[in-house]
C-alpha cells in the first residue's frame, strides 16, 4: 500500500516544495492549508502537481493551532488515504518586533501556530502511528531556535521549543517503531523572506559559508530523508540546513 505523508502549512514555500518532493517519492499527499483563501491560491494547485507523479493528493482545511481541529482533520486524512506514515509539522508564520516593543498578541500568535500547533499534530497523529507500529515525524525548526535572532523573540522560542518536543517525543514514541527528528533551516528563499531589506539581505549572506540562500528545496531534500527508509535509525535528531550559517 502506498504510504500517505501529511504536510502542515503546504500550500506555498517550503511545505508545497516538501509536498512535491515526497509525492515525487511515491508518497501520498495531504496538505493542510489554513483557510480556503490559502487552498485556492496555493493548495490545490499543489495537489494538482502532487498528482502529476502519479499519487493521490488532497487537501484538508484546519487552523493547527487548534487542538480539536487537528484531531477532526488527522481522522479526516485517516480515513481518506487508510493511513499516515509521516507527519511533517512546518505550518508557520511571523510577526517580529524587538522584545521591549512586542505586543502580547504578537507572542501569542507565533507560539499558538508555530509552536502549540506541533503538539496538537504529534499528539493526534501519533495514536494513529502507534497503532500502525511505525511512521516518521518531522518538525520544521529552524536556526533561530538553536542560536536566537534579534527581533524574534516569539519565533525563536517557539522554534526552541519545537527542539525540546522533538527529542521528547523521539524517546517516547522510539519503542513503537516511530523516529521524530528536525530540520533546522537557516534562511531559505520564500515569500517569508522576500520581503526582508536588501542591505539586511545582503549582511544576512555575508555570514553564510556558501554565500547564499537556501531553496525550498534544499529543506524539502533533508525531510525526505527523515521520511525514507534510510534514516529508519535516526531519532531525536535535529539537522541544520543553513549553508554554515553558524559556523
Amino acid at each position: 500500500m502506498t504510504k500517505t505523508a501529511l504536510i502542515t502549512g503546504a500550500s506555498q514555500g517550503i511545505g508545497a516544495c516538501i509536498a512535491k518532493t515526497l509525492a515525487k517519492n511515491g508518497f501520498n499527499v495531504a496538505i493542510n492549508c489554513r483557510g480556503e483563501q490559502e487552498k485556492e491560491n496555493g493548495g490545490l494547485q499543489t495537489a494538482e502537481e502532487c498528482r502529476a507523479f502519479g499519487v493521490e493528493a488532497e487537501c484538508f482545511l484546519c487552523d493547527v493551532s487548534d487542538f480539536t481541529a487537528c484531531g477532526d482533520m488527522v481522522k479526516a486524512v485517516k480515513e481518506r488515504f487508510g493511513s499516515i506514515d509521516v507527519l511533517v509539522n512546518n505550518a508557520g508564520i511571523t510577526r517580529d518586533g524587538l522584545m521591549a516593543r512586542m505586543s502580547e498578541e504578537q507572542f501569542d500568535i507565533v507560539t499558538n501556530v508555530n509552536y502549540k500547533s506541533v503538539f496538537n499534530m504529534m499528539r493526534h497523529t501519533s495514536g494513529v502511528m502507534i497503532r500502525q507500529k511505525s511512521g516518521r515525524i518531522i518538525n520544521i525548526s529552524s536556526v533561530a531556535g538553536l542560536y536566537g535572532n534579534p527581533g524574534q523573540i516569539n519565533y525563536s522560542a517557539a522554534k526552541a521549543g519545537i527542539i525540546g518536543m522533538t527529542k521528547t517525543a523521539a524517546k517516547e514514541l522510539g519503542s513503537r517503531g516511530i523516529t521524530v527528528n528536525a530540520v533546522a533551516p537557516g534562511f531559505v528563499q520564500t515569500p517569508m523572506t522576500d520581503v526582508l531589506d536588501e542591505k539586511y539581505k545582503e549582511a544576512i549572506i555575508g555570514n553564510i559559508a556558501l554565500k547564499r540562500f537556501g531553496q525550498p528545496e534544499d529543506i524539502a531534500n533533508a525531510v525526505a530523508f527523515f521520511a525514507s527508509e534510510q534514516a529508519s535509525y535516526v531519532t531525536g535528531q535535529v539537522l541544520e540546513v543553513s549553508g554554515g550559517m553558524t559556523m
